[in-house]
C-alpha cells in the first residue's frame, strides 16, 4: 500500500499540491484491483434478504424475512437490505440494481470470467425481487419493513421481530421516482442477460416498460403521500423530484430496446422535465449528471442534434472534477477525496468515479474531448481522476487505510451494521431480541463478522476516520456505495496503470 507522507515533499511542490487541492500518490499504485473487485461483489451476499442459496459465501448470514409480503397477501421475499439495517427500501434498491447492471454493460467484458458471473448473480438477486414488486396490476410495491421500529432495534436480520410493513404506490398514490428507477434497473439488466438468458432478458424488458408506463401515467412523488412519507422519510424521501427518474427510465429503455418512441419521449419531454437544469449530482435521489452522461452516448454515436445539450451538460460536470480547469469545482478533502457534506460520502466518490470512466469510454469511442475553458480534457484525464478516487478508497490516503472491509492490512473494524456486529446465528443460534443487541452496538470490540467488501461512508472533510460504529454517517456501508464501484474496479482490473 502506498504510504501517504507529504512531509517528505519539497516545500515548493507541497505548496503547488495544496493549491490544486489534490495530493498526488507518492509511489506507483500497487493495488490488487482483482481482489478488490471480488470483495466488492461479495459484499452483496451479506446484504441478501430471503432464503440463501447453497453456494452462499458470506456464511455468517442465514435465511431472513422469508415471509415478506405475506401481510399484503403477496410474495416479496428476496432483494437486498439497503445498508446496516433490515429494511428493503425500493428506491435505493432499484438504483443499486441500475448501477450494478450499468457496470456489467460497460465494463463486464473487462472483468475476469468468474467475477463477471458473480456480478451477474448480484444483479439477478435484485431483479428477481424487482419483478415481484411490479407483478400485481395497478400497483408497485416500494418497501418492506417499518423503518422507525427497525431503527430502534439492534438485531440480526435472522432474528428481526419488528413489523414487516408493506408499502406500495398506486394510481391514486403515485411514485414516479421509484417506478422510473425500477424501469431503468430492469432495462439495464435486460442488457446484462441478453446473450446468456434471452427469455429472462425479455421478461426484464417487459417489466421495464410496464414500470415506466406506470411512472409516466401516474405522475407524482411517493413521499408526497402522508402514509408513504411516514414510512420512507427521512431515510429515502424524494428530495429532488421525480422528473429526472422519468427521463432516466426513458433513457435506459431507449438504450436497451433501441426503440424510437423512447428517444422521442426524451426529445419531447426533456425541457419540461428539467433535463436542461445543469445539476452536478448523481446518486439514488438525483440522476441528472448520470442522465447527461448516458444520453450523451446517443449524441456522440448518432449525432442526434436535439441531444447535443446533454453533452454540454456532461462536459460541464466533468470540468468541475478537473482541478486544473477554471470551472467552479467540486469540493475535495486535503488528501484528494471528492467530498459532499451530508454523510455517506463514499456514495459520491464511487458514483462519480463511474461516470468519469463511462464518459471517458464514450469520448474515446467517438474521438471527442471536453472543453474546460482554459484546457481541453480528454479520456486519459478523466480516467486519471477516477483512479485517484479509487486508490484513495483502497488505501492511498492520509489515514493509510482501506475503506473497504477485508481489503489491505488496515480497514474499518467497527462498521455500523447489525449482522456484522452481532454474533453469527451459526455460532449463537439463540435469538437476540430487539434491545438485547445494544451491548454489541456500544462495544469497543471489532465486529465479530467481517463484512468483506463493504465500503463505509468514509472520512470527513479533514480526511480523518474514527472507526466509530455509532457514527453511521461515516461507518455504515450501503449497497449504492458498492454498486458503482463494481464497474469501476472491473475497468481497473484490465487497466491497472
Amino acid at each position: 500500500m502506498c504510504p501517504y507522507s507529504p512531509a517528505f515533499l519539497p516545500f515548493h511542490f507541497l505548496l503547488l499540491v495544496l493549491l490544486s487541492s489534490i495530493f498526488l500518490p507518492l509511489c506507483a499504485s500497487t493495488h490488487d484491483y482483482h481482489d478488490a473487485l471480488t470483495k466488492s461483489i461479495l459484499f452483496f451476499e451479506g446484504q441478501r434478504s430471503g432464503r440463501l442459496p447453497p453456494d452462499q459465501q458470506a456464511t455468517w448470514r442465514g435465511d431472513s424475512a422469508v415471509s415478506d409480503g405475506s401481510q399484503a397477501g403477496v410474495d416479496l421475499e428476496g432483494g437486498y437490505y439497503d445498508a446496516g439495517d433490515n429494511v428493503k427500501f425500493g428506491f435505493p434498491l432499484a438504483f443499486t440494481t441500475t448501477m450494478l447492471a450499468w457496470g456489467v454493460v460497460e465494463f463486464g467484458e473487462l472483468m475476469p470470467p468468474d467475477e463477471l458471473r458473480n456480478a451477474e448473480v448480484a444483479v439477478r438477486w435484485a431483479t428477481d425481487y424487482l419483478l415481484k414488486t411490479i407483478s400485481h396490476p395497478g400497483l408497485i410495491f416500494v418497501q418492506v419493513g417499518d423503518p422507525i421500529n427497525d431503527h430502534n432495534c439492534w438485531e440480526r436480520p435472522e432474528d428481526m421481530d419488528t413489523a414487516r410493513t408493506v408499502y406500495n404506490v398506486t394510481a391514486d398514490r403515485p411514485g414516479s421516482e421509484v417506478a422510473g428507477e425500477t424501469a431503468a434497473a430492469l432495462a439495464a439488466a435486460s442488457m446484462v442477460f441478453r446473450e446468456t438468458d434471452t427469455e429472462y432478458a425479455n421478461m426484464l424488458m417487459a417489466g421495464a416498460k410496464k414500470a415506466f408506463n406506470f411512472a409516466d401515467t401516474y405522475k407524482g412523488a411517493y413521499s408526497d403521500d402522508p402514509g408513504l412519507k411516514a414510512g420512507v422519510c427521512p431515510f429515502y424521501c424524494d428530495f429532488d423530484g421525480y422528473q429526472d427518474e422519468l427521463l432516466w427510465g426513458a433513457a435506459w429503455l431507449r438504450r436497451a430496446s433501441e426503440e424510437d418512441n423512447y428517444l422521442e419521449y426524451i426529445q419531447n419531454n426533456g425541457k419540461t422535465l428539467g433535463a436542461e437544469e445543469n445539476i452536478n449530482e448523481f446518486g439514488w435521489d438525483n440522476k441528472h449528471a448520470g442522465l447527461n452522461v448516458l444520453i450523451s452516448k446517443e449524441f456522440l454515436e448518432g449525432q442526434v442534434l436535439s441531444l447535443e445539450s446533454y453533452k454540454g451538460s456532461a462536459d460541464s460536470f466533468m470540468c468541475t472534477l478537473v482541478p486544473e480547469s477554471t470551472s467552479s469545482h467540486i469540493q475535495y478533502t486535503p488528501g484528494g477525496l471528492i467530498y459532499k457534506p451530508g454523510g455517506s460520502n463514499m456514495q459520491h466518490v464511487t458514483s462519480i468515479s463511474f461516470l468519469l470512466l463511462a464518459y471517458a469510454k464514450y469520448l474515446s469511442q467517438s474521438a471527442m474531448t471536453v472543453n474546460c475553458g482554459n484546457i481541453t480534457v480528454g479520456p486519459t484525464t478523466l480516467i486519471s481522476q477516477a483512479k485517484k478516487q479509487v486508490d484513495y478508497l483502497l488505501g492511498d490516503n492520509p489515514m493509510n487505510m482501506s475503506y473497504m472491509v477485508g481489503y489491505g492490512t488496515r480497514y474499518p473494524q467497527r462498521i455500523h451494521h447489525r449482522g456484522s456486529s452481532l454474533p453469527s446465528i451459526s455460532i449463537h443460534p439463540q435469538p437476540i431480541a430487539c434491545k438485547d443487541g445494544s451491548d454489541y452496538y456500544t462495544s469497543p470490540d471489532p465486529n465479530p463478522n467481517p463484512h468483506i467488501g463493504a465500503v463505509v461512508g468514509g472520512p470527513g472533510d479533514d480526511d480523518v476516520y474514527k472507526d466509530d460504529r455509532a457514527d453511521f454517517r461515516t461507518s455504515e456501508p450501503t449497497t449504492y456505495i458498492n454498486a458503482p464501484l463494481v464497474g469501476v474496479l472491473g475497468y481497473f482490473v484490465a487497466n491497472p496503470y
